[in-house]
Protein backbone atom coordinates (compact mmCIF):
# COMPACT_ATOMS: atom_id res chain seq x y z
CA UNK A 1 0.00 0.00 0.00
CA UNK A 2 1.31 3.47 -1.12
CA UNK A 3 -0.43 6.51 0.72
CA UNK A 4 0.71 10.34 -0.21
CA UNK A 5 0.05 12.83 2.08
CA UNK A 6 1.84 15.88 0.68
CA UNK A 7 -0.32 18.67 -0.23
CA UNK A 8 -0.80 18.86 -3.82
CA UNK A 9 -3.26 19.48 -6.50
CA UNK A 10 -6.21 17.54 -7.62
CA UNK A 11 -5.21 15.04 -9.46
CA UNK A 12 -1.54 13.84 -8.88
CA UNK A 13 -1.80 10.86 -7.16
CA UNK A 14 -3.34 8.67 -10.02
CA UNK A 15 -1.59 11.33 -12.61
CA UNK A 16 1.70 11.62 -11.81
CA UNK A 17 2.83 9.23 -8.81
CA UNK A 18 0.59 6.21 -9.91
CA UNK A 19 2.47 5.84 -13.45
CA UNK A 20 5.59 5.94 -11.76
CA UNK A 21 4.81 3.01 -9.11
CA UNK A 22 3.42 1.48 -12.39
CA UNK A 23 7.15 1.49 -13.91
CA UNK A 24 7.84 -0.91 -11.30
CA UNK A 25 5.29 -3.75 -12.80
CA UNK A 26 2.74 -3.57 -10.95
CA UNK A 27 -0.67 -3.05 -11.56
CA UNK A 28 -2.39 -0.04 -9.27
CA UNK A 29 -5.37 -1.49 -7.27
CA UNK A 30 -4.56 -4.79 -8.29
CA UNK A 31 -1.12 -5.90 -6.72
CA UNK A 32 -0.48 -2.53 -4.63
CA UNK A 33 -3.40 -0.37 -2.99
CA UNK A 34 -2.73 3.60 -3.60
CA UNK A 35 -4.53 6.17 -1.61
CA UNK A 36 -4.12 10.01 -0.78
CA UNK A 37 -4.43 11.67 2.84
CA UNK A 38 -3.59 14.90 3.47
CA UNK A 39 -1.91 15.71 6.28
CA UNK A 40 -3.14 17.54 8.95
CA UNK A 41 -1.57 20.04 12.34
CA UNK A 42 -1.28 22.78 13.66
CA UNK A 43 1.89 23.81 14.78
CA UNK A 44 1.95 25.18 18.09
CA UNK A 45 -1.80 23.90 19.06
CA UNK A 46 -1.96 22.11 22.27
CA UNK A 47 -5.53 21.35 22.48
CA UNK A 48 -4.62 19.16 19.15
CA UNK A 49 -2.93 15.94 18.40
CA UNK A 50 -2.52 13.71 15.31
CA UNK A 51 -4.74 11.15 17.11
CA UNK A 52 -7.68 13.05 17.39
CA UNK A 53 -7.86 14.98 14.05
CA UNK A 54 -9.85 13.20 11.94
CA UNK A 55 -8.47 11.98 8.87
CA UNK A 56 -9.41 12.29 5.69
CA UNK A 57 -9.19 9.51 3.16
CA UNK A 58 -9.51 8.28 -0.66
CA UNK A 59 -8.13 5.72 -2.60
CA UNK A 60 -8.04 4.71 -6.54
CA UNK A 61 -10.92 2.33 -5.46
CA UNK A 62 -12.94 0.63 -2.88
CA UNK A 63 -10.23 -1.74 -1.89
CA UNK A 64 -7.70 1.01 -2.08
CA UNK A 65 -9.65 3.42 0.07
CA UNK A 66 -10.88 0.35 3.02
CA UNK A 67 -7.08 -0.61 3.23
CA UNK A 68 -5.92 3.58 3.63
CA UNK A 69 -8.53 4.02 6.04
CA UNK A 70 -7.97 0.73 7.98
CA UNK A 71 -4.43 1.48 8.28
CA UNK A 72 -5.04 4.91 9.75
CA UNK A 73 -7.99 3.64 12.30
CA UNK A 74 -4.95 1.55 14.11
CA UNK A 75 -3.98 4.60 15.40
CA UNK A 76 -6.36 7.76 15.30
CA UNK A 77 -9.48 8.21 16.56
CA UNK A 78 -11.50 9.10 13.69
CA UNK A 79 -11.20 8.39 9.71
CA UNK A 80 -13.14 10.05 7.13
CA UNK A 81 -13.87 7.67 3.80
CA UNK A 82 -14.54 9.87 0.67
CA UNK A 83 -14.88 8.52 -3.19
CA UNK A 84 -11.39 9.54 -4.65
CA UNK A 85 -7.67 10.50 -4.48
CA UNK A 86 -9.03 13.72 -6.09
CA UNK A 87 -11.88 14.15 -4.07
CA UNK A 88 -9.05 14.57 -0.49
CA UNK A 89 -6.62 16.20 -2.71
CA UNK A 90 -8.94 18.91 -3.13
CA UNK A 91 -10.15 19.14 0.43
CA UNK A 92 -6.86 19.75 1.96
CA UNK A 93 -6.61 22.65 -0.85
CA UNK A 94 -9.66 24.18 0.28
CA UNK A 95 -8.98 23.92 3.90
CA UNK A 96 -6.16 26.30 3.22
CA UNK A 97 -7.98 28.42 0.60
CA UNK A 98 -10.36 29.12 3.16
CA UNK A 99 -7.75 30.11 5.84
CA UNK A 100 -5.85 32.15 2.94
CA UNK A 101 -9.14 34.08 1.98
CA UNK A 102 -10.48 34.84 5.08
CA UNK A 103 -7.02 35.79 6.47
CA UNK A 104 -6.75 38.51 3.37
CA UNK A 105 -10.61 39.63 4.19
CA UNK A 106 -9.66 40.86 7.61
CA UNK A 107 -5.94 42.36 6.26
CA UNK A 108 -7.55 44.14 3.72
CA UNK A 109 -10.47 45.31 6.56
CA UNK A 110 -7.54 46.25 8.86
CA UNK A 111 -6.41 48.74 6.10
CA UNK A 112 -9.87 50.02 5.48
CA UNK A 113 -10.25 50.48 9.77
CA UNK A 114 -7.70 52.46 9.73
CA UNK A 115 -8.32 55.11 7.40
CA UNK A 116 -11.35 55.56 8.79
CA UNK A 117 -10.80 55.40 12.36
CA UNK A 118 -11.91 52.10 13.46
CA UNK A 119 -10.52 49.49 16.08
CA UNK A 120 -10.22 46.62 13.74
CA UNK A 121 -9.46 44.12 16.55
CA UNK A 122 -12.40 45.97 18.68
CA UNK A 123 -14.66 45.08 15.38
CA UNK A 124 -13.52 41.50 15.26
CA UNK A 125 -14.27 41.07 19.29
CA UNK A 126 -18.00 42.43 18.17
CA UNK A 127 -18.91 39.81 15.24
CA UNK A 128 -17.46 37.24 17.32
CA UNK A 129 -20.22 36.71 19.80
CA UNK A 130 -22.81 36.18 17.17
CA UNK A 131 -23.45 32.51 17.63
CA UNK A 132 -23.55 31.56 14.50
CA UNK A 133 -22.23 32.20 10.95
CA UNK A 134 -19.19 34.00 11.61
CA UNK A 135 -15.93 32.17 12.79
CA UNK A 136 -13.16 34.98 13.81
CA UNK A 137 -9.89 35.32 11.53
CA UNK A 138 -7.24 37.75 12.69
CA UNK A 139 -5.03 40.42 10.43
CA UNK A 140 -1.26 40.19 10.87
CA UNK A 141 2.00 41.64 8.78
CA UNK A 142 1.10 39.15 5.75
CA UNK A 143 1.12 35.37 5.63
CA UNK A 144 3.55 32.55 6.65
CA UNK A 145 4.30 28.88 7.35
CA UNK A 146 4.99 26.37 4.48
CA UNK A 147 1.01 25.64 3.43
CA UNK A 148 -0.99 28.97 3.60
CA UNK A 149 1.33 31.07 1.11
CA UNK A 150 1.55 28.60 -1.34
CA UNK A 151 -0.65 25.50 -1.46
CA UNK A 152 -3.68 27.29 -2.98
CA UNK A 153 -1.77 28.13 -6.27
CA UNK A 154 -1.29 24.46 -6.89
CA UNK A 155 -5.04 24.68 -7.57
CA UNK A 156 -4.71 27.89 -9.41
CA UNK A 157 -2.07 26.12 -11.87
CA UNK A 158 -4.43 23.26 -11.99
CA UNK A 159 -7.62 25.18 -12.92
CA UNK A 160 -5.90 26.81 -16.12
CA UNK A 161 -5.85 23.47 -17.46
CA UNK A 162 -9.85 23.89 -17.77
CA UNK A 163 -9.98 27.43 -18.76
CA UNK A 164 -10.66 28.44 -14.89
CA UNK A 165 -9.70 31.68 -13.34
CA UNK A 166 -9.49 31.28 -9.90
CA UNK A 167 -10.14 34.91 -8.74
CA UNK A 168 -10.80 34.87 -4.77
CA UNK A 169 -7.18 32.17 -4.90
CA UNK A 170 -5.37 35.13 -6.52
CA UNK A 171 -6.90 38.02 -5.48
CA UNK A 172 -6.23 36.82 -2.00
CA UNK A 173 -3.32 36.10 -2.03
CA UNK A 174 -2.42 39.62 -3.27
CA UNK A 175 -3.49 41.07 -0.43
CA UNK A 176 -1.66 38.82 2.15
CA UNK A 177 1.17 39.38 0.17
CA UNK A 178 1.20 43.14 -0.10
CA UNK A 179 0.46 43.57 3.85
CA UNK A 180 4.46 43.42 4.64
CA UNK A 181 4.50 47.15 2.37
CA UNK A 182 1.76 48.35 4.65
CA UNK A 183 3.33 47.76 7.56
CA UNK A 184 6.64 48.98 6.37
CA UNK A 185 4.31 52.23 5.80
CA UNK A 186 3.12 52.12 8.96
CA UNK A 187 6.83 52.05 10.78
CA UNK A 188 7.78 55.18 8.10
CA UNK A 189 4.56 57.38 9.68
CA UNK A 190 5.33 55.85 13.25
CA UNK A 191 9.19 57.42 12.63
CA UNK A 192 7.94 60.65 10.95
CA UNK A 193 5.44 61.49 14.19
CA UNK A 194 9.02 61.65 16.41
CA UNK A 195 10.80 63.64 13.71
CA UNK A 196 12.68 60.50 12.65
CA UNK A 197 13.47 59.28 9.19
CA UNK A 198 13.65 55.58 8.43
CA UNK A 199 16.69 55.84 6.86
CA UNK A 200 19.60 55.44 9.78
CA UNK A 201 17.08 54.65 12.31
CA UNK A 202 17.54 51.59 14.23
CA UNK A 203 14.73 48.87 14.46
CA UNK A 204 14.47 46.06 16.50
CA UNK A 205 11.97 43.36 14.86
CA UNK A 206 10.05 41.09 17.25
CA UNK A 207 9.51 37.30 16.34
CA UNK A 208 10.87 35.74 12.99
CA UNK A 209 8.45 32.69 13.18
CA UNK A 210 5.77 32.82 10.69
CA UNK A 211 3.20 32.48 14.02
CA UNK A 212 3.48 32.74 17.88
CA UNK A 213 5.52 29.89 19.72
CA UNK A 214 6.84 27.79 17.58
CA UNK A 215 10.07 27.55 15.78
CA UNK A 216 9.55 27.78 12.13
CA UNK A 217 10.57 30.36 10.03
CA UNK A 218 9.73 29.21 6.34
CA UNK A 219 7.45 31.76 4.76
CA UNK A 220 7.02 34.15 7.63
CA UNK A 221 6.65 37.94 6.19
CA UNK A 222 9.20 38.80 8.78
CA UNK A 223 12.34 38.39 6.40
CA UNK A 224 10.12 40.51 3.74
CA UNK A 225 9.84 43.37 6.50
CA UNK A 226 13.77 42.85 7.56
CA UNK A 227 14.37 43.28 3.75
CA UNK A 228 12.05 46.02 3.17
CA UNK A 229 13.26 47.95 6.36
CA UNK A 230 17.00 47.26 5.36
CA UNK A 231 16.23 48.77 1.53
CA UNK A 232 15.05 52.03 3.16
CA UNK A 233 18.22 52.57 5.23
CA UNK A 234 17.17 51.45 8.07
CA UNK A 235 19.46 49.29 10.90
CA UNK A 236 17.57 46.08 11.72
CA UNK A 237 17.92 43.97 14.47
CA UNK A 238 15.62 41.32 15.33
CA UNK A 239 14.81 39.21 18.72
CA UNK A 240 13.30 35.91 18.38
CA UNK A 241 13.25 33.44 21.46
CA UNK A 242 12.24 30.41 19.59
CA UNK A 243 15.06 31.13 16.39
CA UNK A 244 18.44 32.05 18.00
CA UNK A 245 19.94 32.35 14.25
CA UNK A 246 18.46 33.29 10.91
CA UNK A 247 19.69 30.34 8.68
CA UNK A 248 19.28 30.43 4.67
CA UNK A 249 15.70 30.67 3.68
CA UNK A 250 14.53 29.97 0.09
CA UNK A 251 14.21 33.65 -1.08
CA UNK A 252 16.29 34.98 2.05
CA UNK A 253 20.00 34.95 3.42
CA UNK A 254 20.72 37.39 6.19
CA UNK A 255 23.56 37.11 8.64
CA UNK A 256 21.79 38.01 12.08
CA UNK A 257 21.62 36.36 15.36
CA UNK A 258 18.98 37.43 17.80
CA UNK A 259 19.67 40.38 20.36
CA UNK A 260 18.90 39.78 23.96
CA UNK A 261 16.30 42.48 25.47
CA UNK A 262 17.45 44.06 27.74
CA UNK A 263 16.40 47.58 29.51
CA UNK A 264 19.21 48.93 27.48
CA UNK A 265 18.86 47.95 23.98
CA UNK A 266 14.94 48.35 23.89
CA UNK A 267 15.73 51.75 25.03
CA UNK A 268 18.43 52.35 22.15
CA UNK A 269 16.12 51.10 19.53
CA UNK A 270 14.43 54.40 17.25
CA UNK A 271 11.35 51.56 16.97
CA UNK A 272 10.02 48.38 17.55
CA UNK A 273 8.07 46.35 15.09
CA UNK A 274 6.36 43.23 16.84
CA UNK A 275 5.58 41.05 13.75
CA UNK A 276 4.70 37.44 15.72
CA UNK A 277 3.31 38.02 19.72
CA UNK A 278 5.10 34.83 21.14
CA UNK A 279 4.10 33.66 24.71
CA UNK A 280 7.09 34.01 25.79
CA UNK A 281 7.59 38.40 25.53
CA UNK A 282 7.13 39.82 28.52
CA UNK A 283 5.00 43.02 26.66
CA UNK A 284 4.73 45.27 30.09
CA UNK A 285 8.79 45.12 30.10
CA UNK A 286 9.11 45.68 26.70
CA UNK A 287 6.58 48.49 27.14
CA UNK A 288 8.23 50.31 29.69
CA UNK A 289 11.81 50.73 28.28
CA UNK A 290 10.94 51.40 24.04
CA UNK A 291 10.16 54.41 22.86
CA UNK A 292 8.07 53.55 20.02
CA UNK A 293 6.24 50.32 19.20
CA UNK A 294 4.55 49.16 15.87
CA UNK A 295 2.15 46.68 16.72
CA UNK A 296 0.82 43.99 14.15
CA UNK A 297 -0.75 41.30 16.58
CA UNK A 298 -2.85 43.84 19.33
CA UNK A 299 -0.43 42.64 22.08
CA UNK A 300 -0.03 45.81 23.72
CA UNK A 301 -3.62 46.78 23.90
CA UNK A 302 -4.76 47.21 26.96
CA UNK A 303 -1.22 47.95 29.08
CA UNK A 304 -0.76 50.96 30.85
CA UNK A 305 0.93 53.80 28.83
CA UNK A 306 0.52 51.85 25.29
CA UNK A 307 -1.29 54.86 23.82
CA UNK A 308 1.20 57.32 24.18
CA UNK A 309 3.76 54.91 22.77
CA UNK A 310 2.01 52.14 20.63
CA UNK A 311 1.06 52.62 16.84
CA UNK A 312 -1.22 50.05 15.28
CA UNK A 313 -0.28 48.38 11.83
Amino acid sequence: MVILESTTYPGTTVELLLPILENSGLAAGKDFALAYSPEREDPGNPKYTTADIPKVVGGINDESTALAAGFYKTGLQAVVQVSSTQTAEMSKLLENIFRSVNIALVNELKILCHRMGIDVWEVIRASSTKPFGFMPFYPGPGLGGHCIPIDPFYLTSKAREYDFPTKFIELAGEVNTSMPYYVVQRVMEALNSRKKSINGSKILLLGMAYKKDVDDPRESPSFKLLELLQNKGAEVHYNDPHIPVLQPMRKYSFSLKSTDLTAEILAAMDCLLLATDHSAYDYGFILEHADLIVDTRNAFKGLSGAAAKVVQA
